[in-house]
């Protein structure tokens, strides 16, 4: 009677890969167009002014600029992004 199971079975390996989501630009930093700025799941963190939504709810920046974070009236988390002025505007 054999002791040991048949070659090439394994109990591990059933673990899935981390998905790498979270906050990508944190408030204060500087974003370029298209950045990723949070990877999540539903909506964590809401668009606002200058933000883009992805199917799978990635909030990215749609102009250069400053990233902020803040809650508004209904205590949800809104993203925008506040555009950069560049000294040829001035």
């Amino acid at each position: 009677m054999a002791h040991k199971k048949g070659a090439g079975s394994s109990k591990n390996g059933r673990e899935s890969h981390s998905k790498r989501l979270g906050i990508k630009i944190f408030g204060g930093q500087l974003a370029i167009a298209g950045n990723i700025i949070v990877r999540q799941r539903g909506t964590l963190h809401n668009p606002d002014t200058n933000v883009g939504v992805g199917k799978d709810h990635t909030l990215y920046a749609l102009v250069d600029g400053t990233v902020v974070f803040r809650k508004k009236a209904n205590n949800k988390s809104y993203v925008s992004v506040v555009p950069v002025a560049t000294a040829e505007q001035n």
